[in-house]
């Protein structure tokens, strides 16, 4: 479907990811975030968890075959505009997951390479990782690994200045493909100070962004808001002079607010979640 007929309809935007039960990440994040920019939210899943704001306690995958059939059944009726994708698990499903995506020629890839939760909790299989960056970092628009991640992705210590932020964000950008428009979102929340900078990379323009930290313990599930306010507002930007850029200013932003109003919420002892509705609801004064 081309960019006309996507702004005279809603975009439909899918996750892949896992089933965080606290709903302050993964597919419920992902769809509270959809839904709140404006997206019709699909969901396929990846994996269920046993979590909450403090520790995730179990984790259970899907048959590939089923993850298959999930996708395969979605994309033979449904019009997707853009995929975000987030806890992948193992290798056998990010496998699965980017052959799926490639027999369906998935447009608007934006890949959010979930290793750890805010926990501590490993979530992606070491072995994972090579077929991360083998099978499906290729097909993917736009990857948006935080700083540890990003060491991971390049088998090297993460970056601790905004210096070695750069080149981590070439480096990332090498294991793209290098022919068509491709971008790294690295994002530097890892980082000391009071302001949080990210890097946006497409080979040729390094855009060096910046705003406040705040100061919350709602911090769980902001990469996977981040992504996926990003995947929602890449179909609706395309009649932008930079849609991408647009989509990650506009996504950052919604980000940032957010969390401002993430006060309101009282969700578990923990890593408490975002406030994805936060333009949508009265919140109290």
């Amino acid at each position: 479907m081309n960019a006309a007929a996507v702004n005279a309809t809603v975009a439909n935007v899918l996750t892949i990811a896992g089933v965080d039960p606290s709903g302050g990440a993964g597919v419920l994040a992902d769809i509270k975030t959809f839904s709140a920019l404006g997206a019709y939210g699909c969901g396929v899943i990846a994996a269920l968890t046993a979590q909450n704001t403090r520790a995730v306690t179990g984790v259970h995958t899907p048959p590939v075959d089923f993850l298959r059939q999930q996708i395969d059944t979605l994309f033979a009726d449904v019009s997707i505009h853009a995929v975000k994708l987030g806890m992948l698990g193992t290798a056998d499903i990010v496998r699965t997951v980017a052959e799926g995506l490639a027999h369906h020629s998935a447009s608007n890839v934006v890949c959010d390479p979930v290793m750890v939760a805010k926990s501590g909790d490993h979530l992606l299989a070491r072995d994972a990782v090579a077929m991360l960056r083998e099978a499906l970092l290729p097909q993917c628009f736009m990857i948006t690994p935080n700083l540890p991640e990003a060491g991971v992705l390049l088998e090297s210590r993460a970056p601790d200045t905004v210096r070695e932020m750069y080149r981590a964000a070439e480096r990332l950008r090498d294991q793209l493909p290098t022919s068509s428009e491709r971008w790294v979102l690295l994002k530097g929340g890892h980082l000391p100070g009071n302001a949080v900078t990210d890097l946006l990379f497409d080979g040729d323009r390094m855009i060096e962004m910046s705003a406040p930290r705040i100061e919350t313990r709602n911090t769980h599930g902001t990469g996977c808001t981040l992504s996926s306010a990003i995947a929602a507002l890449l179909p609706q930007r395309q009649s932008m002079i930079a849609p991408a850029e647009a989509a990650v200013r506009d996504a950052r932003e919604y980000l940032l607010r957010a969390l401002v109003a993430a006060r309101s919420l009282s969700v578990g002892e923990g890593h408490g979640p975002v406030h994805h509705f936060h333009s949508l609801w009265r919140l109290p004064t």
